[in-house]
């Protein structure tokens, strides 16, 4: 699957600085992670750090896949807003659901932080869109401070005064944060390589067998792969090995700016996005560009993906000038990428009851991606342990019963 095209920012910004080799020759091992982007490396990460044996295997070249595409909003917001998701699973289990994505945000800034990969802490303002999305955003607002979250509501004039933008209503949260996917998923994966776990990217699993003591994976290059336990991070691509369709491919679309010559204080820690659905969202890059994304479509052909990006990209850089009118703004570079969306705007991570239970997903869907896949690491390293996260119920398949 093309899971990405155009001039993603961070592969223009970083090219390609770590080169893994493909995997020649038989090996074995504890846990064998399908998948070297962002999620298979929090995830790899995680099983060395309980010790367990680990192999990473990649299609492509390692994080060259949505990971690149990412536009890394990292916030404790999900795409589904706290009202609704209680609606769906429960008001408790879904504020514990945003608490953890709270948790995981610092958890996240102190991994990179240990493979010395900058990671800027912002807050997130989520702007009502239309005039009579602002009950709602205040709503919510009250509902996260009824259960202990740190969140301002801003009316009218206090947004047009702290950020000169025109809005009914807004949220304003303290946690958030800034990173590149690319650079943070390559780094993870030499500091275990460095380790001594093999990573592998070019080295596509084509067929697996499993027995009764481990799972054999084949790659396409002849090498067998012989382990206990097989973790399928392969993003979008992992629905392949599942009996049923989890989720709905989307295209999002995405450009970053030439740096501006000058912009406010605040929109450089400052992450924002709209409670229209498909929304804008927009942050900055250190370089000081801006990078927004949306448009989002429901198409999954890449050729006809391709063919939009330009159009989009000129949509998306119309919508910012029109919420920043003061900014400068010059468009750099443009591209497209694949993603999965479920019904509830949570992930999956487990094994399917319909599957061999050796075989674990970590299917980290959603605006979220990043956040759900610390939480995930975690989650699968303690079922590989024999110990049951408190997310297991909500972030597993059973939850589609």
């Amino acid at each position: 699957m093309d899971l990405k095209s155009g001039y993603p920012y961070w592969i223009v910004r970083n090219g390609l600085p770590q080169h893994f080799a493909p995997l020649e020759s038989d090996a074995r091992c504890d846990v064998a992670v399908i998948g070297a982007g962002i999620t298979g490396a929090l995830v790899a990460r995680e099983l060395v750090e309980a010790g367990f044996d680990t192999l990473v295997l990649d299609t492509r070249d390692a994080a060259w896949g949505s990971t690149a595409a990412s536009t890394a909003m990292i916030q404790y917001e999900i795409d589904t807003e706290l009202a609704e998701l209680a609606r769906i699973v429960g008001i408790d289990t879904a504020a514990r659901v945003y608490r953890a994505c709270e948790e995981a945000i610092d958890e996240l800034g102190t991994i990179a932080a240990n493979v010395r990969v900058a990671f800027d802490r912002a807050s997130s303002l989520y702007i009502a869109s239309r005039r009579w999305h602002a009950g709602r955003v205040r709503r919510e607002g009250a509902l996260r401070r009824a259960h202990g979250f740190d969140v301002d509501t801003l009316e009218a004039g206090d947004i047009a005064a702290r950020y000169d933008i025109e809005a009914p209503a807004a949220l304003l949260t303290a946690t958030a944060g800034q990173v590149d996917p690319y650079r943070l998923a390559i780094a993870l994966l030499s500091d275990i390589a460095g380790r001594g776990v093999r990573v592998h990217d070019r080295s596509k699993v084509v067929h697996r067998i499993e027995r009764s003591r481990d799972i054999e994976l084949h790659t396409q290059r002849g090498a067998r792969v012989r382990c206990r336990h097989v973790v399928v991070a392969a993003g979008y691509e992992s629905q392949g090995w599942l009996p049923e369709r989890v989720a709905a491919n989307r295209s999002s679309y995405a450009l970053v700016t030439e740096p501006l010559r000058s912009m406010p204080s605040w929109l450089r820690h400052t992450l924002v996005w709209e409670t229209a659905r498909p929304y804008l969202y927009l942050r900055t890059t250190r370089d000081g560009r801006v990078l927004a994304g949306g448009e989002d479509d429901r198409l999954d052909i890449p050729a006809r993906r391709d063919a939009r990006v330009q159009k989009k990209a000129a949509r998306i850089l119309a919508r910012v000038g029109a919420m920043l009118p003061g900014l400068e703004l010059e468009p750099g570079f443009a591209w497209a990428g694949t993603f999965a969306e479920t019904t509830d705007g949570l992930p999956f991570f487990g094994a399917h009851p319909r599957l061999d239970r050796r075989l674990l997903f970590a299917m980290a869907y959603g605006g979220n991606g990043i956040v759900y896949s610390v939480i995930g690491a975690r989650l699968l390293r303690m079922q590989l342990e024999r110990r049951r996260h408190p997310l297991a119920h909500i972030f597993g398949f059973d939850r589609m019963r």
